[in-house]
């Protein structure tokens, strides 16, 4: 894989869904010598930071303070870029503002790949929210008329990375992504999310299990871990592959 001339796109709904889901890829690929950016919509402040909120006299600040920096210092190990925007969660709702600053991201960016949440999850509606936000705004930052300095996107695929209950989610494995590699990397950002802590074990075993499949699916007894992604758009190519 060439990937010197290849950007990635992360558009992550709260602080550390990124780290679970896309972890792999992001380190992989800078690993390559891609650029990957990172966009946390929001902090993830009151639906995904119940250990800190157990603590006496909390507040919301200091709850995005701390998750802030989680994804700062994990981002830092898998090598990406990470743009916050405090966007608000449960619910994360769109406005004007952050439709645009997402289109100027994606045309300043420029991406090659789009990775992003599965479209459908009734345990989280913040992140087919994140989702649809990010398959909009691409289109947008496609439109020759959308007011930007930078210039208009190309037509990056998009690639949406696996739920926490895929079997909820409509969601259907369509690439298995070999993170072999670069698992140690993303096991130490999963760590770095410290008021998650419960979810470090249960990613690294799903990690396992489709590395498993992953060898099955190709003969490549030389995978151990991997992460499941499922395209939006076509593939387009000239032969089967």
């Amino acid at each position: 894989m060439d990937a010197a001339n290849e950007t990635v796109l992360v558009v992550s709904a709260h602080a550390a869904d990124f780290v679970w889901r896309a972890g792999g890829a992001i380190a992989l690929y800078h690993s390559r010598g891609a650029r990957v950016r990172v966009l946390c919509l929001s902090f993830g402040e009151r639906g995904e930071s119940q250990k800190l909120w157990r603590q006496p006299d909390m507040d919301i600040e200091t709850v995005k303070r701390v998750r802030r920096d989680e994804a700062q210092k994990a981002a830092d190990v898998l090598g990406a870029e990470i743009g916050f925007f405090d966007a608000g969660d449960y619910p994360l709702r769109p406005t004007d503002q952050l439709i645009d600053d997402l289109v100027q991201e994606f045309r300043k960016v420029q991406p090659t790949i789009v990775l992003t949440h599965a479209l459908h999850d009734p345990y989280n509606g913040d992140h087919p929210e994140a989702a649809r936000l990010a398959l909009d705004t691409r289109v947008y930052a496609q439109a020759m008329g959308y007011p930007s300095q930078a210039k208009a996107l190309g037509a990056p695929p998009v690639f949406c990375f696996e739920p926490h209950q895929p079997e909820m989610c409509e969601f259907k494995p369509q690439v298995l992504l070999d993170i072999t590699p670069v698992f140690d990397h993303k096991r130490k950002a999963m760590e770095c999310m410290d008021a998650q802590e419960h979810l470090w074990e249960y990613y690294t075993q799903l990690a396992l299990r489709r590395g498993t499949q992953a060898v099955r699916n190709s003969g490549r007894k030389e995978i151990k871990y991997a992460e499941a992604y499922q395209r939006i758009y076509p593939q387009v190519a000239d032969r089967f592959s």
